[in-house]
């Protein structure tokens, strides 16, 4: 049996390590997650269970009613989106996914705060929080990877690792070598990852009893011991304030994304020193917390100049802040701060994805 040279060698540039991966099961996964959670927003809506909307409110019961015909809708679509059907029905499950996705990506906003406050010791907020929030992260993450299987079936690409070659793919996975980011990617990581530099500064200047933007930081300092608890009440007598060091977690991430310690468990690891990086494991919390930062630091980009030139109202001094403008720099720093990280986050994860991506073996 002979085998071209264009296919030997293209075989042997993307071979780096095999492991036997089973059918994609998103489509079922989807289908379950989608009835699972529908009848658990229903118990919610029928008990008057309390699940936060904002800092002061709570989802009114019409509104869990609401997320579960969602779900249930997304459900049948994940079903209708593995079946072939004429062009009509392929349209309504293109814009049905387009439409789902977003409806439930918007909750993973949430994320970064909770786990801002897991790291912190602060403990868990709102359970019911917590879990409505995992659950439409955890949705929208299962409805994308049927969208892009889809997509891939459509194009006439297999729909497990979106290669040309012909059949349904199986078998092995075959995984590219470790690599590092191209050059363009880690310099506009690096600049977006500057947009940190003013809030983190500010914030440590006030918990070492620095005084910035109106704010002094004995003030600051006593406010932060007294609404923190645990661990975080610690770091910020150390003159740590835990928002910069959950900063310095993402940066570490995204570091990883783009180098190949990120695909290869490093020295420093020693137990699993040498052992490929499960591609998911990075990519999921960047995606996931890229996408969140990524939309609210914008959000707050947009807020702080209209409100500072009077077309929105002004942001109110709160907390420790004495003045409009020390809140109204404080909001702009925080949008460039998570924007920022969100972005090269994002930007990370994209390449990540790219070059980590395995495709079927022996098809």
């Amino acid at each position: 049996m002979t085998v071209s040279a264009n296919s030997s060698g293209t075989t042997r540039a993307r071979r780096g390590t095999a492991a036997r991966r089973p059918p994609d099961r998103a489509p079922f996964a989807a289908q379950v997650w989608g009835v699972l959670y529908a009848l658990l927003l229903v118990g919610w809506a029928a008990t008057g269970t309390a699940v936060p909307l904002t800092a002061h409110t709570h989802q009114p019961a019409a509104l869990h009613l609401a997320q579960a015909a969602l779900a249930v809708l997304a459900a049948v679509v994940c079903r209708a989106a593995s079946a072939h059907r004429a062009q009509t029905g392929r349209d309504v499950v293109g814009v049905s996914l387009a439409l789902l996705i977003p409806a439930f990506a918007w909750g993973a906003i949430g994320l970064p705060m909770h786990f801002v406050t897991l790291v912190s010791g602060a403990g868990v907020e709102s359970a019911t929080g917590l879990a409505h929030t995992l659950l439409s992260t955890c949705g929208a993450g299962l409805l994308l990877r049927v969208a892009v299987a889809r997509r891939r079936r459509l194009r006439g690409r297999c729909a497990r690792c979106g290669g040309e070659h012909q059949g349904q793919g199986g078998g092995t996975w075959v995984h590219p070598p470790a690599s590092t980011a191209s050059a363009r990617t880690r310099a506009t990581a690096y600049v977006l990852m500057c947009g940190l530099l003013p809030w983190a500064v500010v914030k440590t200047v006030w918990l070492f009893g620095g005084d910035a933007l109106g704010v002094s930081g004995e003030a600051w300092q006593h406010d932060v011991e007294a609404q923190a608890t645990g661990a975080a009440r610690f770091l910020a007598s150390l003159g740590i304030d835990v928002t910069v060091l959950a900063a310095l977690l993402g940066v570490f991430l995204l570091t990883g994304l783009m180098y190949r310690w990120g695909q290869v468990f490093p020295r420093w690891t020693w137990p699993l020193a040498g052992r490929r990086v499960p591609r998911l494991l990075p990519l999921i919390p960047a995606w996931l917390t890229g996408g969140a930062l990524t939309a609210y630091g914008t959000g707050l980009l947009v807020y702080a100049p209209l409100s500072a030139v009077s077309v929105v109202p002004a942001v109110e001094p709160v907390g420790v802040f004495t003045t409009v403008e020390g809140m109204t720099w404080m909001v702009a720093f925080g949008g460039l701060c998570f924007a920022g990280l969100g972005g090269g986050l994002l930007v990370a994860a994209r390449s990540y994805a790219a070059r980590t991506r395995p495709v079927c073996g022996g098809v």
